[in-house]
């Protein structure tokens, strides 16, 4: 199947950039092969898919190709076939390997066996919940409740893709215009489908390989900071379940009211005492349905690895208190370059991360400048940031007409409370104390962990203080990239408090507040889990009929420059054939920054109207080619008139159960 083989091209190229990436002589980091092989998928596919979308657009664009992606596909891979076979065969004459960088990716074999089951079960785990809350059977597509809102605008793009000519990119669910939301992970299953691999195959299968390399990036930074399987394997668990206050108040709440145990067995939903946490802001579930969000953690995963070697040289010094950190500005070491090279391409590949994931880039930004600060080669720093934001800013000047963001200062998030006390307490309910602990618990680290955990607080902070969109609840991503790094160093707390037990002589004493502290920083993320599983479930499930004529008509009857006109959907038959719709549900356009009150408006104007004249200039000004109806359908709560629409434009298409008819204009 070539979808698959497009993912193996993508690892094998991946595999000689990690050559650049990954020094051989550092092999005292632990088995670096949980850092190479995420970095390897990660990398590989940045630069393949990226060249497969800059030469489809070019064919599209420019060469006016109605299936731009067979060119696209055809070309790159091609290429990047003959550039590997070219490499070789020249490193067989120079009886070279053809990946050196595999060489030491294993250093400590006596707990290679444990990492190697710890990775299996979480990639059984993780891809059990991929498919369990987004599967086909039956030619019907299941989509859990907690989920199919975050799905409706990615499977439109990628069908954007698959099934239309989305060059120049538009956002689906407004049309016409530039596209404001980053995409390439919904280009890469789109393409992926194009390649044969069926589209819950595809996109389970990317955000598996994206959420599993992720967690082998993170434990390969816990493992490196503390030498300690058992550090990395808690880690991981303190990943999947949050830690929050949300748990222990709904016990106390149902308690007193005396139906626990029927609250506990019967509730459906999130629970939360905060504003939108029953949306599950906080718990496994972003990244369900948040799949390119683990994507571009791997990346940064990667990058976060790699320059603790930066942060171990500026630890390393002798110097203690404030003179160690004036060495830290104001020395020669503290700003010289240590490797530009690696700095460099640390830069592209964070760059390229902008359409992946806007968010992780932004958040990998900010862990690494935490760790410039007390690093040494702060130039380098400097290259690889000015070279992601470069990058970043080239793609929105290419892809967004404006700003891409608008930055504000706005305190306090989503606390009611907007008082540094209130602030702080809001944290401690939606985090327990994994935040505070941490801070707290700082006073014991030493000097290169409380570094590590500055950088990793930075994304946490900045959500409390900036808002880049209009929806300040997508500041949630930032709290969480925070807590998923931050995890490591839980898992290291809890093996230093286990082994200062043992020393004493009363092991016993240590596995229990070992295990009463995991309780208190995991039971509330337990019963987010629990909460997972009952929505989406088989009775909290929405479908969609992926064989559905409808669906076919407006994939083969619609270009890329026609614009229809529906009611606000979010995930149907229509969105499934990859057209751009006018007006779609207006929360996913409105929090990307689209003015989505005025389409309503116009869309409103059309429906309703009476008078044939100001429908057909409304509809002309608004570049709208067809209008969909639906039997007895409002839109914005005002009911809809077809008689009107159906005596001034053509009917041309009428479902087989007639409830839907489509108007050419």
């Amino acid at each position: 199947m070539f979808g698959i083989f497009y993912l193996i091209l993508c690892v094998l190229t991946g595999m000689e950039m990690a050559g650049c990436l990954f020094p051989q002589q550092i092999t005292e980091k632990g088995n670096r092969i949980w850092v190479i092989l995420p970095a390897a998928f990660g990398t590989g596919v940045l630069m393949l898919t990226w060249a497969v979308y800059v030469v489809s657009w070019m064919f599209s664009v420019c060469a006016g190709a109605e299936h731009p992606l067979f060119y696209g596909n055809i070309i790159v891979m091609s290429v990047t076939v003959l550039c590997l076979l070219g490499i070789f065969i020249r490193k067989r004459k120079r009886t070279e390997k053809m990946f050196p960088v595999s060489e030491k990716m294993i250093s400590r074999k006596w707990i290679l066996r444990k990492e190697i089951l710890l990775f299996v079960v979480l990639t059984a785990f993780v891809t059990v919940m991929m498919f369990y809350v987004f599967h086909m059977k039956d030619g019907l597509l299941y989509s859990g409740f907690s989920v199919y809102g975050d799905y409706a605008p990615h499977t439109a793009m990628m069908r954007s893709f698959s099934r239309g000519n989305n060059f120049p990119t538009q956002y689906p669910h407004y049309g016409g215009q530039d596209v404001k939301y980053h995409f390439m992970f919904q280009f890469l299953v789109g393409n992926l489908e194009y390649l044969g691999l069926r589209l819950d195959l595809g996109y389970n299968l990317v955000s598996i390989m994206s959420l599993s390399g992720f967690l082998m990036a993170l434990y390969g930074i816990s493992y490196r900071m503390f030498r300690s399987f058992w550090a990395g394997a808690a880690a991981m668990v303190f990943f999947f379940f949050r830690s929050g206050t949300a748990f222990w108040q709904y016990l106390w709440e149902n308690a007193k009211a005396g139906n626990l145990i029927q609250a506990l067995k019967e509730n459906t939903a999130f629970i939360g005492y905060t504003t939108n946490e029953n949306w599950g802001l906080w718990n496994f579930n972003v990244y369900l349905n948040q799949r390119h969000l683990a994507f571009g953690l791997l990346i940064v995963a990667v990058a976060v690895w790699i320059f603790m070697d930066w942060v171990e040289a500026g630890c390393g010094h002798k110097e203690h208190g404030w003179l160690w950190i004036r060495k830290r500005i104001f020395s020669k070491e503290a700003w010289a370059f240590r490797n530009v090279e690696i700095a460099i391409l640390l830069g592209l590949f964070l760059g390229l991360t902008a359409f992946w994931n806007g968010a992780a880039l932004i958040g990998g930004l900010l862990i690494l400048a935490g760790f410039a600060v007390f690093s040494d080669g702060k130039l380098d720093y400097a290259v690889c940031a000015a070279l992601a934001v470069f990058f970043s800013e080239l793609q929105s000047k290419i892809f967004v007409s404006g700003s891409v963001m608008s930055p504000s200062f706005y305190w306090g998030f989503l606390a009611e409370n907007k008082s540094i006390s209130g602030v702080l307490w809001y944290l401690v309910e939606i985090s327990g104390f994994f935040f505070v602990g941490l801070v707290v618990a700082s006073v014991f680290f030493k000097r290169n962990e409380r570094v590590v955990l500055g950088g990793f607080l930075l994304p946490a902070v900045f959500a409390f203080v900036v808002s880049l969109t209009p929806d300040i609840n997508v500041n949630h991503k930032y709290i969480m990239i925070s807590y998923a790094f931050a995890a490591v160093l839980w898992g290291g707390i809890l093996r230093s408090i286990f082994f200062e037990f043992r020393k004493k002589r009363i092991k016993w004493a240590g596995a229990a507040v070992c295990i009463i502290m995991s309780i208190c920083l995991t039971a509330t993320g337990v019963y987010d889990y629990v909460i997972i599983l009952r929505d989406n479930d088989s009775g909290h499930r929405m479908t969609v009929n992926m064989e559905s004529s409808l669906t076919d008509w407006l994939s083969e009857n619609l270009g890329k420059n026609d614009l229809l006109l529906t009611p606000e959907y979010t995930m149907n038959e229509v969105t499934m054939s990859g057209v751009m719709i006018y007006c779609g549900w207006p929360y996913y356009a409105w929090s990307a920054g689209y003015d989505t009150n005025y389409r309503a408006g116009q869309a409103v104007l059309i429906y309703t109207t009476d008078d044939p004249e100001i429908l057909k200039a409304t509809v002309k000004q608004e570049k709208i080619t067809y209008i969909l109806f639906e039997d007895n359908m409002e839109f914005e709560q005002q009911e809809c008139r077809e008689d009107v629409i159906r005596e001034t434009y053509p009917l041309v298409y009428t479902s087989e159960d007639g409830r839907i008819r489509i108007y050419e204009t």
